[in-house]
């Protein structure tokens, strides 16, 4: 009897046990159901420690990782803006980051803008250039010819006669010409392009997005190019993707056998913009269809034999030139997508001829020998006697042009061009930029020699220098918006960004130590702005 009572007892105290346990588990589930729901229906903890309700601060730690994992991995920004954007917990757009505008004495004030919107708004940026009389324009344009294609969608011309009947009512002659004919016609003794050119949208959107009609390869050059001309019969010179935006030139490269880079292009007309020089003809990044823009189309049977499919089943072509034309370094899409650069071609020069200069610091191009200006400190004496570079702005200008090649890291800058009809009284054009942006780890401060050696530059470009210096206006801020807008964002890799803040204050210092020598400040800086500031 005892026993019997004593194994009931046990039995109902192990099923009470279990009762007891079942219940706790239901307890812990429906809190971690109902304290969520409170709080999402809840503000007043948002409120109190200032984040809004639908932050994404608030979101659950899962889901806040999964936003981060797709922000890195679905789309083209690097790691550390996207880092930056989630930190902020902010979805911001380039061009909507906050600007810091220094008033007075340490008053700083933080306004909603684009920083490139107010450097272009600074006064150094707002400098006018002399006026541009009829003689200092490169073009002189008869303001009645029109210019209009056939209505029926074809590429020929209509002559101004008929074209009257195809304007829409209202419309001036110059209003019917295309984006890249306004180009060429605005080009002056002074510029190539204005600094608030309401123009430069249209002509980056058309050099991205316009139809190809033709592609052909460049005829010279050591590496491969294509001119791609559109139906508003404008055209564009296309440089191919060789290299991935992380890769950096090997340090047992010689200068002259570096790879072309197709974002080199784009960021050295973004960043010559923001220098102010305005001396690089527009450039936009495009993604483009190799079959169909490409091998389809092409008239260069030379270019043409070169297509093949590789074993991958990738569309590739290499052409024909002096250097990495092969099927060792073919140009692959994926499948048939290929990034590379647009850049306006400048006029024909039937139209407007251009002068070819060799550059005083040209170098030797030879595996072992130097050229002169190394191994002559005094260099730039025997420069300054030489014409055009004994009067005029002209060796301030390749001062100017050397700041930009050091920025953005390119020795290849033996030769520069300007148009001849302005005889040595002009800008110098900053063509062929491909071979910047290889490195960020190491600066080439051999770049910097006529700097160096002449101690010499312009006073409006020192001071803007200083001012790209400075955090509200920081350089790599600037171009990381101006690339934010191109269609292959992002152009250069985080690394590239910050090494041009490190080089700017290298330039900075070069400055200075030409200051503490000379006599007075205007020795070195010459003043280039007068009664125009």
């Amino acid at each position: 009897m005892y026993l019997r009572l004593q194994t009931l007892f046990q039995r109902k105290f192990k099923v009470g046990l279990l009762f007891l346990l079942l219940f706790a588990l239901l307890v812990h589930l429906a809190m971690d159901v109902a304290l969520p729901t409170a709080y999402r229906h809840c503000g007043c903890n948002a409120k109190a420690s200032g984040v809004p309700s639908g932050s994404p601060v608030l979101a659950s730690p899962k889901k806040l990782s999964l936003r981060i994992l797709q922000d890195f991995s679905g789309s083209n920004v690097s790691w550390e803006k996207s880092s930056q954007l989630q930190g902020a917990g902010l979805h911001t757009r380039a061009g909507e980051l906050g600007v810091w505008h220094q008033q007075g004495e340490g008053n700083v004030e933080q306004t909603k803008g684009s920083k490139l919107a107010a450097l272009f708004q600074h006064p150094l940026y707002n400098i006018p250039i002399p006026e541009v009389t009829e003689k200092d324009k490169l073009f002189v344009v008869n303001p009645m010819e029109k210019f209009s294609l056939r209505s029926s969608g074809s590429d020929e011309w209509v002559s101004s006669s008929k074209a009257e009947a195809l304007l829409p009512t209202g419309k001036t002659a110059y209003d019917t010409y295309p984006a890249w004919l306004k180009f060429h016609i605005g080009i002056n003794r002074y510029e190539l392009y204005p600094r608030q050119d309401p123009l430069m949208p249209t002509l980056l959107r058309d050099l991205a997005t316009q139809r190809i009609i033709s592609s052909v390869q460049k005829s010279g050059g050591t590496q491969l190019k294509l001119i791609m001309t559109f139906p508003n019969y404008g055209q564009a010179l296309f440089k191919p993707m060789k290299q991935t935006r992380n890769q950096e030139t090997p340090i047992d490269f010689f200068y002259f056998s570096d790879f072309e880079r197709h974002n080199a292009e784009i960021a050295a007309f973004h960043l010559d913009r923001i220098l102010d020089f305005r001396r690089i003809p527009p450039v936009s990044g495009r993604l483009v269809n190799i079959t169909k823009e490409i091998r389809d189309i092409t008239t260069d049977k030379k270019l043409a034999k070169t297509f093949f499919i590789s074993p991958a089943g990738n569309v590739c072509f290499y052409g024909e030139c002096s250097y990495y034309c092969s099927t060792e370094h073919a140009l692959c899409g994926k499948p048939d997508q290929l990034e590379g650069s647009m850049a306006t071609l400048l006029p024909d020069k039937t139209l407007a001829k251009r002068r070819s200069w060799r550059s005083p610091w040209r170098r030797s191009y030879h595996k072992s020998k130097k050229a002169e200006w190394e191994l002559n400190p005094k260099y730039c004496a025997q420069v300054r006697e030489t014409p055009p570079y004994d009067r005029g702005h002209r060796l301030l200008d390749l001062i100017d042009m050397t700041v930009l090649d050091f920025l953005m890291g390119n020795m290849d800058r033996h030769h520069y061009e300007t148009f001849e009809k302005f005889g040595n009284d002009t800008f110098l054009l900053h063509l062929d930029n491909g071979r910047g942006f290889g490195t960020h780890s190491r600066d080439e401060l051999s770049i910097l020699a006529p700097l160096q050696q002449c101690c010499s530059i312009k006073k409006s470009t020192y001071l803007r220098l200083q001012l790209l210096a400075t955090q509200p206006y920081r350089l790599s801020d600037l171009l990381r918006e101006a690339l934010a807008t191109d269609p292959l964002d992002p152009v250069l890799a985080e690394p590239h960004l910050r090494a041009l803040d490190r080089r700017l204050g290298k330039v900075l210092a070069v400055v200075g130590r030409c200051l503490g020598r000379a006599a007075r400040p205007d020795e070195v800086l010459v003043d280039d702005m007068g009664s125009r500031v």
